[in-house]
């Protein structure tokens, strides 16, 4: 069983982290704006934090282990948000299992298959570097998650945290991740992507090399239920931690029609 965190009151919300990262990542902001509204529920994928490891891993197995905690806390359906490859599997859990997925909001994804737009070799390779300390390897993580603007800042009060929880990570469950990664952006996504009916709300930074931002248009345009994609000018991959109010508040006017507050 999945390891969690649990935040807020209200009506449940999935919030699925991506690569490398765990419950205890998300931007306590965020999490708390989040909050305000809604039960959040954050699980860890398997292998990484709390969660135990698998004997395999797929982006089909980590939306299973989701449905599982779902069903473990009394969730039959719930809003399901996923960040990066957490986008990807919020979508298979959608596709799968229709009636659990009240809603979509997907962060700086995409939608799989050949025609996803990749970042270049140069950060596709530093995002899965391995070498070098923990120190380093945060510096790293970090430049690709935020703008150069942000990044040196960041990395100056942050870095030592970011490194102690890299740390922590088992390199065979990275590597396993990155194998489901690929095997996501290999695999057709047409077929899965139509057959995902909720609303769905597809939001991105506009400086985002990890995922390029060109796939929230390409994700919007392709989901029946989702309207035209925001996209956060400024915003790098971890986007939520540069403005975490503003999109906390377009998520709860996406799923509970609370009008923006002027």
């Amino acid at each position: 069983m999945l390891a969690s965190n649990a935040v807020g009151s209200g009506p449940p919300l999935v919030l699925v982290n991506g690569y490398a990262a765990t419950k205890d990542d998300w931007d306590p902001t965020f999490l708390d704006s989040l909050g305000s509204f809604a039960s959040v529920l954050c699980p860890d994928n398997a292998g990484v934090g709390d969660s135990p490891a698998t004997a395999t891993l797929s982006v089909a197995s980590m939306a299973e282990d989701v449905l599982a905690l779902m069903d473990a806390r009394g969730i039959a359906s719930a809003p399901v948000a996923g960040w990066s490859m957490g986008g990807f599997v919020a979508q298979v859990m959608a596709a799968r299992a229709p009636e659990r997925v009240e809603a979509l909001v997907l962060l700086s994804t995409d939608g799989g298959g050949p025609g996803a737009v990749r970042s270049t070799d140069e950060v596709a390779a530093a995002l899965v570097d391995h070498g070098g300390t923990p120190r380093d390897r945060a510096t790293r993580l970090l430049g690709l998650l935020f703008p150069p603007s942000l990044a040196t800042g960041i990395d100056a009060q942050f870095g030592d945290v970011v490194a102690a929880a890299r740390a922590a990570l088992d390199p065979d469950v990275l590597t396993a991740q990155e194998r489901a990664m690929d095997a996501w952006h290999a695999e057709r996504s047409d077929g899965r992507l139509a057959s995902i009916a909720c609303p769905v709300l597809v939001a991105a930074g506009s400086e985002d090399v990890v995922i390029p931002p060109e796939n929230a248009a390409l994700l919007a345009a392709a989901l029946p239920g989702a309207s035209e994609p925001t996209v956060f000018e400024g915003g790098g991959h971890a986007f939520m931690a540069q403005e975490p109010a503003r999109l906390a508040q377009l998520i709860e006017e996406f799923r509970y029609g609370v009008a923006p507050q002027t």
